[in-house]
């Protein structure tokens, strides 16, 4: 199967903050097993545009696209196989961004769900509704929408609360199609998204979702010794010892689901229905996640000390990359009537 005919499966990386578990559970390692599946072509890319939105702190922004991009290499993303780049090297997309711009209506960005949270929360604390909105913020459906639409993406996994921005993808890209489509044939792709229902969201430490804005996760490539001492802060209730505990409410017990197998599952269910203490529970826990983290951890460590090795790879990325979106490109201008004069 060529290229040309394979499912394209996109996949945005924000570049901010660290990785944590449910990161890894919830997005990342689903996403390099699916990486694997050679019926499709795969597209990765580290979002450090859309990070400007939230971070204004160019260090910080430079060690998470650092970061990410080591922890995706290490936990098995073959670049040679999928297409993985960093979104600020392909300039087709801030040019598609702009084009979309120009066919988005303002109303349909005034539904975005950041956008009407931001304003809820402004008019709750009695400020200007817009008060310390960026047109960033307010338009980043738009340079999302430009991400999908440069590479003709088939398919888009994302969590429910993105679900807006495909299709908010998809009615730009229909807009466009239909101002300046020539013998009714599609210009840009219209994406769908894909949720996978079955993907765990991990508890924090304190029981809630597990989210940085919380403060409440465990780091996804800890040392053993600071990795055994988040799990040990784990919010347990207080059975003790020998007294029976409901693992479908504990945090322990769901992290571990995320970790373990099914024989490995029923064995620790049981041993809650034995009263297991915590504290055993615990350390049970640690050995499990360190046993699978500690090759990655290593690769990690070791690719974080090569910063010209990442930025290599992200390069060859972006040739790679620029091969879909310069052609596209090229045709779209012409198509709104940008071309050269003779």
């Amino acid at each position: 199967m060529s290229n040309q005919e394979k499912q394209r499966i996109l996949t945005g990386i924000t570049t901010s903050g660290t990785p944590h578990i449910g990161n890894y559970v919830g997005a990342i390692r689903p996403a390099i097993e699916a990486s694997r599946n050679s019926d499709n072509l795969s597209f990765y890319f580290l979002a450090d545009f859309h990070a400007l939105i939230k971070c204004q702190d160019p260090d910080l922004v430079e060690q998470s696209t650092r970061e990410i991009a080591a922890t995706w290499l290490a936990l098995g993303l073959d670049p040679e196989q999928v297409v993985f780049y960093r979104q600020s090297d392909i300039p087709e997309i801030a040019e598609l961004c702009w084009m979309l711009n120009c066919v988005c209506a303002k109303g349909l960005m005034n539904r975005a769900h950041a956008y009407k949270a931001a304003v809820d929360a402004n008019q709750a604390g009695g400020e200007d509704p817009d008060f310390g909105i960026t047109m960033g913020l307010f338009s980043y459906p738009v340079l999302m929408a430009a991400d999908i639409l440069m590479f003709n993406a088939n398919k888009v996994p994302v969590g429910k609360d993105q679900i807006q921005h495909v299709e908010m993808a998809r009615d730009m890209a229909q807009r466009f199609n239909h101002l300046f489509a020539s013998n009714k044939k599609p210009l840009l792709s219209l994406p769908e998204y894909q949720v996978d229902d079955d993907v765990a969201v991990l508890q924090g430490l304190d029981g809630r979702k597990m989210s940085k804005s919380y403060g409440n996760t465990i780091p996804l490539f800890l040392g053993e010794k600071q990795l055994r001492e988040h799990i040990n802060k784990i919010k347990t209730n207080l059975l003790e010892p020998g007294e029976p505990k409901d693992p479908d409410t504990a945090t322990v017990f769901q992290i571990w689901q995320a970790f373990a197998n099914a024989e490995q599952q029923a064995q620790m269910r049981q041993a809650f229905a034995d009263g297991i203490a915590w504290g055993e529970a615990k350390k049970q826990l640690f050995e499990l996640i360190n046993a699978e983290l500690a090759e990655p951890r290593e690769r990690y460590n070791e690719l974080l000390a090569k910063p010209a090795y990442i930025e290599e790879v992200l390069q060859a990325g972006a040739e790679k990359a620029r091969q879909y979106s310069a052609p596209l490109l090229a045709q779209l201008r012409n198509s709104v009537g940008i071309r050269k004069l003779g």
